[in-house]
């Protein structure tokens, strides 16, 4: 299997060692290159490559800020950290990425990204036509559920809970692979463990300590994570 990528670094000898992994590899294709956040993401939107290989500590937009914007797009890449830095995994993991390698590169390490990347590549693919209905276990059968009748996604451990109306119903799934398949026009991902439909959110409410919550129409708030903020309002259309 092959892909195409973007790679995008202020290093330019991080740019070059990088591409050189990738022709050497067989399995990847460069489509672009950008020393810059900013610039990184415009290539994105124009290219929409199925992968992007993002460093972290860059100036103006952060890799991180990228990623969050990334993670956005209809068709969404999946994102590869490349980095010096270890102590950014969390935030970046909170963000779904597919890996995070350090600096410098080592070629069995770039190897098993590579293999989680194509194992990945197929689900992805199918995500960019959004799911239409789930199958969801109820009283010892299965139910349809309509994706449009869907207000809210929870994770809890293995499962993901879907909130239909006053009802709920638990399914065995991750819930980056729920996100792959719901509609990202109608849904956004505002937490690790959240997702909400986009039309229930009818504001943004700062809690205090730089935290916010997004509120739905009965007054509810579901605490936004601090690495989907810049996320939620991007899609919201909602001013900093």
């Amino acid at each position: 299997m092959s892909f195409e990528t973007i790679i995008i670094d202020d290093e330019p000898l991080a740019i070059e060692a990088l591409r050189r992994f990738c022709e050497r590899s067989g399995r990847v294709t460069v489509v672009g290159e950008a020393t810059g956040g900013a610039a990184g993401l415009a290539l994105a939107r124009a290219l929409l490559p199925a992968v992007v290989f993002l460093d972290i500590g860059m100036p103006g937009l952060s890799g991180l800020d990228v990623a969050a914007r990334l993670a956005a797009f209809v068709r969404r890449p999946q994102i590869v950290f490349v980095t010096a830095f270890d102590h950014f995994a969390t935030q970046a993991f909170d963000l779904s990425v597919t890996d995070y390698i350090l600096k410098p590169l080592e070629p069995l390490r770039f190897d098993r990204a590579l293999e989680r990347i194509e194992r990945l590549l197929p689900s992805l693919t199918a995500a960019w036509i959004p799911a239409d209905e789930f199958w969801v276990p109820s009283r010892g059968g299965m139910m349809r559920v309509a994706a449009r009748d869907i207000r809210k996604v929870e994770a809890e451990r293995d499962y993901v809970r879907f909130h239909v109306g006053d009802r709920s119903y638990l399914l065995r799934e991750p819930i980056s692979t729920i996100e792959a398949r719901l509609d990202a026009g109608a849904f956004v991902r505002i937490h690790r463990s959240t997702i909400l439909r986009r039309d229930m959110i009818v504001g943004l409410q700062h809690l205090g300590a730089g935290a916010w919550g997004a509120i739905d129409g009965a007054g509810k708030i579901d605490r936004i994570g601090r690495s989907y903020l810049t996320t939620v309002r991007d899609r919201l259309g909602c001013p900093a």
